[in-house]
């Protein structure tokens, strides 16, 4: 009888702890997405009444296409939802001053992150820097954080910047891929206009031809390359970049305007081996 009182009790113990296990603790709601779960926290802009923690996919800002995300925390700790900031990255020159290519700000599923996109056009130095300045609202007052943003020189050519043959000034940028592979690979990018030197502006409907060649392989290109071309939805450029073999290779590129008129380019051939504006690429 003892045997069997027991059994009994050693059943209803474990069961019961069978049951804690699995209990699930409800997630805490100021608890950010975890869409950063991933991504590298870079920099703190600070205030008396509110901390910004920005974060990117590296561990570094470089010249040309920046994913950004950042949070903005009240000083009790409570993240702000809501806020509607908009931002403004400025590079301060010794003689001028201008800014770049950036895209409005995003706040996916309400939450407290948001996440938008800078192109740098040029790197940090010595007495030359960038800084970013973020203006948001809190419980219906307006607030302003800013601070100096390191940029450095990416190891390749991401970004492009040209006066067009109809004399104005463009950007263009390449946002994938960041990691190639040896095959057919998605190619996006984005194209601006400057004008002025504060404020560019998106340019749709153009086209931007492709030439992958790899220098040290004689020059070769490769098949079954598709132009990019604007995607109405989200007006970033799609095309598609074929890679026959790991090593480095030069992206040359055209940019041609909505009426199919190069402005500003050169077509691979006899003597012309590489293009006056191109990316970079090396896996």
């Amino acid at each position: 009888m003892k045997s069997i009182y027991f059994m009994f009790t050693l059943m209803c113990s474990t069961a019961l702890v069978s049951c804690k296990k699995d209990k699930v603790t409800p997630e805490d709601p100021t608890k950010p997405a975890s869409i950063l779960d991933d991504k590298i926290k870079i920099q703190t802009l600070s205030k008396s009444t509110h901390t910004i923690d920005i974060y990117a996919d590296n561990n570094k800002f470089e010249t040309g296409y920046n994913k950004v995300y950042f949070q903005i925390k009240r000083a009790n700790g409570e993240f702000v939802s809501g806020a509607t900031p908009t931002w403004n990255p400025v590079m301060h020159m010794t003689s001028m001053s201008h800014a770049c290519p950036y895209s409005s700000l995003g706040n996916p599923n309400s939450s407290a992150i948001y996440e938008g996109f800078i192109v740098f056009t040029m790197a940090t130095n010595g007495s030359e820097y960038w800084s970013l300045g973020i203006t948001y609202t809190d419980y219906g007052t307006q607030y302003t954080a800013s601070g100096t943003v390191v940029v450095e020189n990416s190891a390749k050519v991401r970004v492009t910047t040209f006066t067009g043959t109809d004399t104005k000034k463009y950007v263009v940028a390449m946002v994938e891929p960041t990691k190639p592979i040896t095959g057919v690979n998605d190619i996006k990018a984005v194209v601006y206009q400057m004008e002025n030197m504060m404020t560019f502006t998106r340019v749709d409907d153009y086209s931007i031809k492709i030439d992958p060649r790899m220098p040290s392989m004689g020059n070769h290109t490769s098949p079954n390359n598709v132009n990019l071309t604007q995607n109405a939805s989200d007006k970033y450029y799609y095309g598609k970049l074929t890679l026959t073999m790991s090593g480095y290779w030069k992206i040359n590129l055209q940019l041609l305007n909505d009426l199919g008129t190069v402005l500003k380019g050169d077509e691979i051939s006899g003597s012309t081996t590489e293009s006056s504006i191109y990316f970079e690429l090396e896996y």
